[in-house]
């Protein structure tokens, strides 16, 4: 199964919208608000069309605490670039301000790694895996170079918590590599989604949640029948697994996998024009139908926002 989306936490709207929409270029294909929390943002980075696969969205909570990063968590998000793009992004990070490591040679392909201002540690990984997927032509950052969505996460785990053989034995993964303190579990073939790594960190403290740290993962279901076969195989196998939640956009069922990590499966539709056309998307708050009598409200009490401006995020 291929990865459909990575949620983290964020702490100041603007601030968030800066840098990913500013700084890194990627497109706001969903301004809503957490269905969970609807006093919460909750926003939906992509591509051009917030295809599955590109999306990396945030529950930013302004003045919330900041998160620990530990074992049972995902700590590392990769995004994937073209290998032609590494020496554009150094520039870029360099010019506005960004601490970074790198680039480094890990399993086969250049990492350039840096933190976002909440901590959060991110990846830009130069990969062939992304050859023939075009970069959002109307961003801050040019085409050629764009992002092009989710190359994977890393999850930190205490010695084996058990991950690996649930994700090579449920989640249909293959270990392709293995380097020091690293495993990589590959889903087949090319393109956005497909890799998962392992870092072992035995004895290291326990991550919690909070700004900075990433929420959940979410693989993809081609329809809600997938979803379903795969709801009732995890609950044959004793996951304590969510009933269906209805996201608009997708449908979504959540569990945890042996190391503590959430996981959600998600459908690949109906997808991010469903309430707004391509070119207008992201340009307006949109809300399920249950939470319209609330839209007046929510519209004062959410914090305002402007247009992302990359200049904003240095330093």
């Amino acid at each position: 199964m291929r990865i459909h989306h990575v949620t983290a936490i964020a702490r100041e709207p603007q601030r968030n919208l800066d840098f990913y929409a500013g700084l890194l270029g990627m497109r706001l294909v969903k301004l809503t608000v957490n269905y969970d929390d609807p006093g919460t943002y909750h926003f939906y980075y992509g591509d051009e069309l917030g295809r599955p696969g590109t999306l990396l969205t945030f529950f930013p909570w302004s003045g919330s605490r900041s998160g620990r990063q530990g074992t049972g968590q995902i700590n590392g998000v990769a995004l994937a670039i073209p290998q032609g793009s590494l020496g554009y992004w150094v520039e870029r990070l360099l010019s506005l301000g960004v601490k970074y490591e790198g680039p480094n040679r890990r399993f086969g392909e250049q990492v350039l790694a840096f933190t976002d201002h909440d901590g959060m540690m991110l990846e830009l990984i130069a990969t062939p895996r992304v050859a023939g997927l075009d970069g959002w032509r109307d961003g801050p950052v040019q085409a050629e170079h764009a992002i092009r969505g989710v190359h994977g996460v890393t999850i930190w785990e205490d010695g084996d918590a058990g991950s690996a053989d649930f994700l090579t034995g449920t989640m249909g993964y293959t270990i392709r590599e293995e380097a020091e303190n690293r495993i990589r579990l590959e889903s087949g073939g090319d393109g956005l989604g497909t890799v998962v790594e392992l870092r072992r960190a035995p004895g290291f403290w326990r991550g919690t949640d909070g700004a900075g740290t990433v929420h959940h993962v979410a693989f993809r279901a081609a329809d809600d029948a997938e979803q379903a076969e795969r709801q009732r195989t995890l609950r044959e196998m004793g996951a304590q697994v969510t009933d269906v939640k209805d996201r608009t956009y997708f449908r979504s069922i959540y569990f945890r996998e042996p190391g503590g990590v959430l996981f959600e499966i998600a459908t690949d539709g109906p997808g991010f024009t469903i309430d707004e056309s391509p070119a207008e998307l992201g340009s307006a708050l949109r809300l399920p139908e249950r939470f319209e009598s609330m839209r007046e409200r929510l519209e004062v009490s959410l914090p305002p926002l402007r247009p992302p401006h990359a200049e904003a995020v240095g330093g």
